[in-house]
């Protein structure tokens, strides 16, 4: 048998785009490393912090963010995402510049949830700032209109922590806010079926929103264990 070479990294099929962040990934977050049941390949978009990229839209970032797919792709790796749901905005201009899938945020899979939920309930977004989510981004990303978005925003630790990179981080009062959002949110949409976490930095919470809320809960980390195995069939099951 002859192996065939062609890459520089081998056994991570997952390239994932990281924003320029210091603030704590505790287990669960797609940026630590340990959350994965399958080898990633992380790549920094230098400067691309959390206030850059969700509050001010990713103003002067889409090359950089170009430049590290298509570097994550020269690596080897089969498949492209990012650590951040507002990253859908760059959805077309980063699949345009590779050749390997790519799937910018977990946004993308509310049309999907919409279609296996019974009839008259629908998904919703819990985000880490619905006042920086446009219509831009949920075009970008195929939400259906009139899609109901909760946020953490306006609560004790979660949203400030992230979006303002601290350095620590009281996840006890971040599950708090996770909770108390999603539970805000399923009251005020009785028509709720299930619950789609925009923000990637909310997967660790995503038991407790379903324990809480009794509803399916569907994360960057759900998405991409899906997108993974297709990518590679077989490989880590």
């Amino acid at each position: 048998m002859k192996a065939q070479g062609g890459k520089s990294i081998y056994g991570a099929s997952v390239g994932i785009l990281m924003l320029d962040a210091r603030f704590p990934r505790i287990p669960g977050d797609m940026g630590n490393a340990l959350t994965w049941p399958f080898p990633v390949h992380y790549r920094i978009v230098r400067d691309a912090s959390p206030d850059r990229v969700v509050r001010k839209g990713g103003a002067g970032t889409l090359d950089d963010f170009i430049a590290a797919a298509r570097a994550l792709e020269a690596d080897g790796v089969d498949g492209i995402t990012t650590n951040c749901g507002f990253l859908a905005l760059f959805q077309d201009e980063l699949a345009e510049a590779v050749n390997v899938p790519v799937v910018t945020s977990s946004l993308m899979q509310v049309e999907q949830v919409n279609r296996v939920l019974p009839k008259g309930k629908r998904a919703g977004v819990l985000t880490i700032s619905s006042s920086s989510l446009t219509d831009e981004h949920l075009r970008k990303a195929r939400v259906p209109e009139g899609t109901p978005i909760g946020t953490t925003e306006g609560g004790q630790e979660f949203t400030r922590a992230i979006l303002d990179n601290e350095l620590e981080l009281d996840v006890e009062l971040a599950r708090q806010d996770n909770v108390e959002a999603a539970l805000e949110l399923q009251k005020n949409n009785p028509e709720l079926g299930a619950i789609v976490l925009e923000c990637t930095n909310m997967t660790p919470y995503a038991a407790d929103i379903q324990v809480a809320t009794e509803l399916p809960v569907f994360s960057i980390v759900s998405l991409i264990a899906w997108f993974q195995a297709g990518l590679a069939p077989g490989r880590y099951l």
